[in-house]
């Protein structure tokens, strides 16, 4: 594997150089130089020669272009649950490099994450540039750290830290590692590797001659707090997990891990570790993780969109419409540093706007998520108008008025006026055809619609909708703008609803009538939060606003097929004027703070119009109330999959996952259904079918693959 040129020692992935006394040891296995097959061979043979080489005092390791190592390959676990066996993974390879005869310095830029904090824990000292961060992630993929992150952690930052960062996920800022006790020194520049290379060697030259102490053999710190015992710091971590991660197990098997660090010798802990790692390995939540992960790179890939295709250039942006979506959208633009022009039709409702905006930066920065200066920077970025005069300059404009049909084509009829020819025009809309907004203008070609969720400044996916017109430029430039915002942009076809909303319909059709036919709004909201969802169906209504789905049905109440059961109680609390929050009022009622509170009048005014239209209530159980509102989401979406306004199952997982708040842990809606089994699912909406009538009739697509014994994971377009 390895060649000798000169005084250096390479393979494709790792590096050796020497420079007088220190020897230096690349990381480079891009993008990442993750731990990848060969790479840790590879720093083994280095370290070897290192060691070897008697002018060689100490080794400095470094990763190579942006990063230190930013985890092991994901790829790796995926062959391990395939092949359902699970070798030693790195654990001797660290401990080859923690017994290495020479002072071993890991300089960390970018970021050290998973296994690279695993191998980051196991040099002897660790120096940082000032904006790198260091984690253990591995809880977001289902497992927990199988190299000796559980074990070496808690020696390093304590017991407390250690359960936090190896249960909850989230990275640690080079500056909170310091002060944890993970990294020995920082270095006072931005990430970059010449510099952080020089303060490297300076650093082993510092320290050369001198004992090294191996961290598994670092024990002072895993005996708690006098004041506060390990029991009450693991106590209080589980609870912590269990609240912010409701229903996963991978975060309470690392803080588990974690404790057999404070019971255990090094090696019984780090074999406890392992044990519990294979656990999460082969669970049904790794899978869907690794499924979700996998799957936000494949919605990239747009089978009849070429990766070479053109790209409009995107310097500026404008936003029709300053409301809770516009201005949220402004702000997704201006956090990515594009200006962009934000315009209302009347000064009162742009101050408005714009006020929402201060109040929202504000926020952030008393939170501490960024500077007062960046917060007035980004402010700087958006400018507000009344007009379209300055229009003309826009590269992309995102039309986010009120949802009307009528409105959207007069606005689009005079952006296709008012725009430069090569602009693309985006519609917010989350219902309307994209192709009839697109015939009031004279370029159908550069429409398209970008439906961000709210708050669009928080929400993480834009269903990006293609028109039947809509050019692969537009489609390809907006694909990659969504990067840029920081969104995960997946694609979808021009329907009713699209794909979110149009599954999102059924779902909540169903939760209104199972309060019809006699469950409780409480029961509904409860047994669908416990399966995992963000919120209950009903106080998502209430969140969103009951009179926007109600303004939605009016417009579209000629396609109802008659005879069809529809529900009847969201509109009648909507011509009372129960619109939910912000009326204080719909499915529940809430006080100043919007808490939200249980309102036997509904309850009771459900019950008077269930036996207007001769409905018997009954007792339903938690489980039907799932099957009811899950199996809905499913059947809907075979049929959107089937008809093609999805291009792949995984899309329709990760617009649920990203977007509706279904839990991660559950791998998205067609995922669950094929863990389910797509034969166990066919069989319930067939029964579902005969109780409760046409809405239920089965999709052709879920009929076929439960018959043939296969799963929505199968399903490949003819």
């Amino acid at each position: 594997m390895f060649e000798i040129d000169g005084t250096n020692h390479m393979t494709e992935l790792v590096r050796y150089a020497k420079e007088d006394d220190v020897a230096v040891i690349t990381i480079d296995n891009p993008p990442v130089n993750a731990l990848g097959p060969g790479v840790a061979e590879g720093i083994a043979a280095a370290l070897s020669r290192g060691e070897d080489d008697a002018q060689v005092r100490a080794i400095v390791v470094i990763g190579a272009g942006k990063t230190f190592v930013a985890g092991a390959d994901i790829k790796e676990f995926a062959k391990m649950r395939a092949s359902r066996e699970c070798g030693p993974g790195h654990t001797k390879f660290l401990s080859r490099v923690e017994d290495c005869t020479k002072p071993v310095v890991m300089a960390i830029h970018g970021t050290a994450l998973g296994g690279g904090l695993e191998l980051a824990m196991a040099g002897h000292y660790r120096i940082a540039t000032v904006d790198a961060q260091v984690g253990q992630p591995e809880v977001k993929l289902g497992i927990i750290p199988g190299a000796g992150g559980t074990q070496r952690l808690p020696r390093l930052a304590g017991v407390a830290k250690a359960a936090e960062m190896c249960s909850l996920g989230e990275p640690v800022k080079a500056r909170d590692a310091f002060d944890a006790g993970i990294i020995d020194k920082l270095i006072e520049v931005a990430s970059d590797e010449t510099q952080l290379r020089a303060a490297g060697i300076a650093f082993a030259r510092e320290i050369a001659g001198k004992p090294v102490r191996k961290t598994r053999e670092r024990n002072e710190r895993l005996a708690g707090d006098p004041n506060y015992d390990n029991a009450k710091i693991l106590a209080t971590a589980r609870d912590v997990a269990r609240k912010k991660l409701r229903g996963r197990q991978a975060p309470l098997a690392a803080i588990d891990a974690v404790e057999a660090a404070t019971k255990l010798p090094f090696e019984q802990g780090c074999a406890r570790e392992r044990e519990l790692f294979i656990e999460c390995l082969f669970s049904a939540e790794s899978s869907a993780l690794i499924h979700a992960f996998f799957g936000e790179r494949e919605v990239a890939k747009i089978p009849d969109v070429p990766k070479d295709t053109p790209l409009r250039p995107i310097r500026s942006a404008a936003i029709v419409g300053a409301g809770t979506m516009g201005g949220g959208i402004a702000m997704v633009f201006a956090n990515a540093g594009i200006p962009v022009l934000l315009k209302e039709s009347e000064p009162d409702a742009l101050d408005r706007g714009l006020a929402t905006i201060r109040s929202n930066y504000a926020n952030s920065v008393k939170r501490g998520r960024f500077t007062q200066e960046h917060a007035d920077e980004r402010m700087a970025l958006i400018t507000p108008t009344l007009s379209y005069d300055a229009f003309s300059n826009a590269d992309i404009v995102v039309e986010a008025a009120f949802e009307a049909m009528a409105l959207k084509k007069e606005i689009f009829g005079e952006l296709a006026r008012v725009c430069k020819p090569e602009a693309i025009l985006a519609s917010n809309t989350s219902t309307l055809s994209i192709d009839e907004i697109a015939s009031a203008t004279t370029r159908p070609d550069a429409v398209i619609g970008t439906h961000f969720f709210s708050p669009a400044n928080v929400m993480r996916l834009l269903e990006i909708v293609r028109g039947a017109a809509t050019s692969r430029e537009t489609i390809a430039t907006c694909m990659h703008l969504s990067k840029r915002l920081g969104k995960v942009g997946v694609l979808v076809g021009n329907c009713r609803g699209f794909v979110g909303n149009r599954m999102f319909h059924p779902y909540r059709r169903e939760a209104q009538f199972l309060v019809e036919e006699g469950a409780s709004i409480e029961a509904i909201d409860h047994a669908l939060y416990d399966f995992g969802m963000a919120m209950g169906p009903l106080s998502v209504a209430d969140l969103a606003g009951l009179d926007i789905g109600w303004r939605i049905r009016k417009e579209h109440r000629h396609l109802e097929k008659p005879g069809v059961r529809q529900p009847l109680a969201e509109d009648k609390l909507c011509e009372m004027g129960r619109f939910g929050q912000k009326t204080r009022a719909g499915w529940y009622r809430y006080d100043e703070q919007r808490r939200q509170v249980a309102d036997p009048e509904v309850a009771e005014l459900v019950r008077g119009w269930s036996r207007e239209k001769g409905i018997e209530p009954r007792e339903i159980s938690p489980e039907e109330i799932v099957e009811r509102c899950v199996y809905a989401l499913v059947n809907e979406g075979a049929r959107i999959l089937e008809e093609g306004f999805a291009l792949r199952a995984v899309d329709i997982d990760i617009i649920y996952l990203n977007g509706y708040g279904f839990p991660a842990h559950r791998g998205g809606p067609m995922w669950y259904a094929d863990s389910v089994g797509l034969k166990k699912v066919y069989e319930r909406v067939c029964e579902f079918e005969q109780a409760h009538g046409e809405n239920w009739r089965p999709a052709p697509l879920l009929q076929q693959l439960a018959e043939q014994g296969k799963s929505f994971a199968d399903f490949q377009r003819s």
